[in-house]
């Protein structure tokens, strides 16, 4: 079996002693959904999050990680991040703001570091799937773990 390549994601963790493992799925670019990787990876999709990059009305950027087959609540994500408004990013300032492309970002190992929150129901996993940092590469990790190596927030996210 190849090796997969270290990711930025994957040394931060290493770096701070935080185990992991990794999955590797065939990429389909007509179809760059959470879902379909976690299709893919043959998991339930609960389990597989997704990241997603903010800016509010002031500019500040948030980041907010959701279980992929749930929809983000922007009202709930300006209020546990103590913004008036929050909207998505645009897919062409992902890489510029985070080096991340769409379809491969992960909240670790971002160009600088953002406000973190994950949606609540990763506390009731063992062990939850987050991007890589590349198409095709899922980190699993203890939810508790990232929000700590984060300095996150477990908060009500989702729709």
């Amino acid at each position: 079996m190849n090796k997969l390549p270290k990711t930025n994601a994957m040394r931060a963790l290493e770096v701070a002693k935080i185990e992991y493992s990794t999955s590797s799925y065939e990429v389909d670019e007509s179809d760059l959904s959470g879902v379909h990787a976690a299709k893919m990876l043959n998991i339930e999709p609960e389990i597989m999050f997704k990241t997603l990059v903010t800016k509010s009305d002031k500019g500040d950027i948030k980041v907010f990680v959701i279980p992929v087959n749930d929809e983000l609540d922007l009202k709930k994500c300006a209020t546990v991040s103590k913004e008036k408004r929050v909207e998505l990013i645009a897919v062409k300032e992902l890489l510029p703001l985070t080096g991340y492309v769409r379809g491969g970002c992960s909240p670790i190992g971002m160009k600088k570091k953002f406000p973190t929150f994950i949606d609540e129901t990763a506390i009731l996993f063992e062990q939850i799937y987050i991007s890589a940092g590349v198409r095709g590469v899922q980190i699993i990790v203890n939810p508790v773990k990232l929000k700590d190596f984060l300095q996150a927030e477990f908060v009500d996210l989702t729709k």
